[in-house]
This record gives C-alpha cells, sequence and structure tokens, in this order.
C-alpha cells in the first residue's frame, strides 16, 4: 500500500523537516530522515517568519510554539546608511488583516526545534542521525550509502534502497550533485561575490545605551543601505536578543575551497567594513563581544562571517523517484528573507502530491508522475524569488550617481503614497504575492486537474 513506501529523505533542515511532517500528516508511515549531525542541537540567528511559511506551520500544528517566542513586526524603516536619514516607512499593520498572519520574527531554533518536536510525534518518523550519505543512484528505487559519521570512510558502512528520495541537504547537496551527474546536467555553485556577518546581541550587551535598548524594544524592521553593503536589524526571542545581518563584498573568502562556507570573523575588519555607516551602527557593532570567551553561552553576538554561495537555476528537479527541496535547488541571497519559508513550501506541496491516496498503487510511475506536479507548482514561484531577491540586494546596494537618485526619490514617492517601495521586500505589490499564495491550495487544485485526485488526507487545515 502507498503508505507503507519508504521515503528517505537527506537532510534535516527547514525543508528536510517540514517534509517529514508533511508526509507523515498525509499517511505515510515509513519516513527515514539521514541527517549528518549527530542530534538536532540547534542554533543559528534570526529568520523572518513571512505569513506564507506561518500558513504552512499552522496547518501542520506547529506554529503556536513559534509565535511565542517570535516579536510582530510593526513597521520596516528603510534608512541611508552614512546620515541614518529615512528613505522610507512601511506599516507592516495591514499583514494580519490581509494574509491571516502579521510578519514576525524569530530565532531560527525556535523554528527547528518546533518542526522537529513535531516530527518526534509522529510514530511514522525515524531520524538517523549522524549519517552522512553518499553515493546516490536514482531510477524506479533510488539507493545511497550511509557512512556513520562517528566511524572512518568505510566503518559501518551500509546501502539503503528506498521507494522515494528526496534531498533535502542544502547548497553544498551531494543528492544534487549525484543527481546531475546522472542526467548529464552542468550546473555550478558559485559565488555571488557577497558576504554576511550574523550577530545576535543580548538585552545585557546593549543596556548600556538607552538608544540601542529603544531598538531592541520597539517591533521594527531597520535596514541601512549604503555602497555595496547594507544591515537589516530586528528584535527576537520576546524582546531579549537584538539581531542583526549584514551583506557587503566578499574579501576573507577569495580562494577558498568550495566546502567553506564560514569563518570566524574579525569585530576589528567588521568595524572597519562598516565604518562610514552612521552612529547608531557603530553602537551596535562595538557592542559585538571582542571574542567567544565574552559572548556567554552559545556565543550570542560573537562575529562570524558567511559566505554567500548561490547555484545555477537547475533545467530540473526531478529525476525518477527523486526531487530535491530547499537550497539544493534553489539557494538564494537572503534579500527578500525567503529561503527558509521556500524550503517550507517546498515541504508542505510534497505532503499534498505524495498522500498515499494519490498515488494509486505506489508504482513508481505513480511516483513520478505525483513529483513532476511538485516540480510544476514550486519552481517556477521559488526561482522567481531568488532572481527576486539578487536584484533586490542590487538595488539596496547602489552607489553614487543617477540610478541611486532615482532609487531615493522613489522611496520618497512611496512616502507620500504615490508608486512602489523600491526595496522589493517592503513593497504591497510584492507583499500580495508572496505573502498571500498558498501553495498547499495550489498543489491540491494542480493535483485534481493531473488526476491524482482521492480522498487524499493533506496537512490540516487553518487553526485560525
Amino acid at each position: 500500500m502507498a503508505e507503507n513506501l519508504r521515503i528517505a529523505v537527506i537532510g534535516a533542515g527547514m525543508g528536510g523537516l517540514t517534509a517529514a511532517l508533511s508526509l507523515a500528516q498525509a499517511g505515510h508511515n515509513n519516513i527515514s530522515v539521514y541527517e549528518s549531525a549527530s542530534n538536532l542541537g540547534f542554533v543559528g540567528a534570526g529568520i523572518q517568519l513571512a505569513p506564507n511559511m506561518a500558513r504552512i506551520l499552522d496547518r501542520l500544528g506547529c506554529w503556536q510554539a513559534i509565535e511565542a517566542d517570535a516579536v510582530q513586526c510593526a513597521n520596516t524603516s528603510i534608512r541611508e546608511a552614512s546620515s541614518d536619514n529615512e528613505l522610507g516607512y512601511v506599516d507592516l499593520g495591514h499583514v494580519r488583516d490581509k494574509f491571516g498572519y502579521p510578519h514576525m520574527v524569530g530565532h531560527r531554533a525556535s523554528l527547528a526545534n518546533a518542526l522537529c518536536q513535531s516530527c518526534q510525534k509522529e510514530p511514522g518518523i525515524t531520524f538517523k542521525f549522524g549519517s552522512i550519505v553518499s553515493a546516490a543512484r536514482f531510477g524506479a528505487t533510488p539507493t545511497f550509502r550511509v557512512t556513520p559519521a562517528r566511524g572512518g570512510e568505510d566503518d559501518g558502512a551500509y546501502d539503503v534502497e528506498c521507494d522515494v528520495l528526496l534531498g533535502a541537504d542544502g547548497i553544498k547537496s551531494p543528492t544534487r550533485v549525484a543527481m546531475l551527474q546522472d542526467l548529464g546536467i552542468t550546473a555550478s555553485v558559485r559565488d555571488s561575490g557577497q558576504a554576511a556577518y550574523r550577530i545576535m546581541l543580548t538585552r545585557a550587551q546593549m543596556q548600556h545605551d538607552a538608544a540601542l535598548v529603544r531598538l531592541l524594544d520597539a517591533n521594527t524592521v531597520t535596514r541601512w543601505v549604503g555602497e555595496q553593503r547594507h544591515i537589516i536589524a530586528y528584535p527576537i526571542h520576546r524582546h531579549q536578543i537584538y539581531n542583526i545581518s549584514t551583506a557587503q563584498p566578499d574579501t576573507h573568502f577569495a580562494g577558498a575551497p568550495d566546502a567553506q562556507y564560514t569563518t570566524k570573523g574579525s569585530k576589528a575588519a567588521m568595524l572597519n567594513v562598516y565604518r562610514d555607516f552612521c552612529p547608531t551602527v557603530h553602537k551596535l557593532l562595538n557592542s559585538v563581544p571582542d571574542d567567544d570567551n565574552d559572548a556567554g553561552a552559545g556565543a550570542a553576538g560573537a562575529v562570524v562571517e558567511w559566505k554567500l554561495r548561490v547555484h545555477d537555476p537547475l533545467p530540473t528537479w526531478v529525476h525518477a523517484s527523486t526531487a530535491l527541496l530547499g537550497d539544493a535547488c534553489h539557494a538564494s541571497l537572503p534579500h527578500m528573507a525567503q529561503g527558509a519559508a521556500q524550503a517550507v513550501e517546498d515541504g508542505a506541496v510534497l505532503g499534498v502530491v505524495l498522500a498515499p491516496a494519490r498515488l494509486a498503487d505506489g508504482q513508481p510511475a505513480a511516483i513520478a508522475r505525483a513529483l513532476r506536479v511538485y516540480e510544476r507548482v514550486r519552481k517556477p514561484r521559488a526561482e522567481a524569488l531568488v532572481a527576486l531577491a539578487a536584484e533586490n540586494g542590487r538595488m539596496m546596494h547602489l552607489g553614487a550617481g543617477s540610478a541611486r537618485e532615482e532609487r531615493d526619490q522613489a522611496f520618497a514617492a512611496a512616502r507620500a503614497g504615490e508608486g512602489r517601495v523600491p526595496d522589493r521586500w517592503a513593497d504591497a505589490g510584492v507583499q500580495a504575492w508572496v505573502y498571500g499564495a498558498d501553495v498547499v491550495d495550489e498543489a491540491e487544485r494542480l493535483c485534481e486537474v493531473e488526476g491524482l485526485g482521492g480522498e487524499a488526507k493533506t496537512v490540516g487545515e487553518d487553526t485560525r
């Protein structure tokens, strides 16, 4: 029976966890999640929790816990970096009324933990921690090799056969590499030319300055934009942590191996990169501890720099009974704050198209057909958002000249109620497209059109 299909999910990030949970709630009872880490002790920085993500998480039953720890965004302020003059201001109070959920910001660990805990309540999901996956082979019954992370290259390695293989293994995805090789496709990971500092300051680290405390206590997302650089910052964790994320030209990873995506940053180097930004930014960055030992538990506030890599658009995400999701197939620059949300959308749609009642006899042809429906729903939207994020970064990073003058005039016009906000993340029209989409409903409609009907049990109904 279709509910007994052997489903292997490679990677326990946002996409992998959402896919596993959606599939279990759709009726599957033989889902294995392979994760290279030894446990799901989640870390990470802040994350934006947009309504299109919240809608799915609520249906899956894990939004309430995430929402309780998050901060609702009342507005966003886009400011010129050196002068601190406000270029644009957008009230976000309408977001809940329009889309059913507010725009919130939270800690990445809260999101991941809520998904993980919901997965662990499902008897049909088994986690395989410390599992390094390689040598994927494709076809009607995909196979791959699992090597325990604790051992040597061949210490305890074993082969796995499955009926459905879902590659949620991130931008460095070995599943994608093997799949493209098998298909004879070249689509390489490439440098974006950008890097990012991701910093979290605690209330204790900010309490020395009343202006910084006001930032922490406000419900505002602030973006300081300058030539080739910007900073976005907002409070998370019930206003106890201030999350700061930057984007700047990549200088420290030059010549780095492809496997290297993060490095311990230098506070002095970071201050130099943003030396011409306004005094408020200087106060924030000077509040960062000088080393990990001063950062306290979890190294909150320590300087870590991330290399921002993307990969060429893929001709396909699907190969027979295998599909890619999340950063494995549509890694994005962070300038639209939709990376995790798009992975969550992927996982939810997989729960729809692969629902047991839609797979008839559960044969490989039915699985392949369902995965093609998944690709039709998700690929155009995710790739359009990847392109929009890149475009938005270019718009925010303009240097002196006529293009920047036109952008700033457009900001002024938008404040007066005329025209669009140049920061597409804050533009009402773009928000309507991004936040208003219900990919679960879209997938269900396309399944009906394609004859993948039946009384399918998919992700649950909205609770509000």
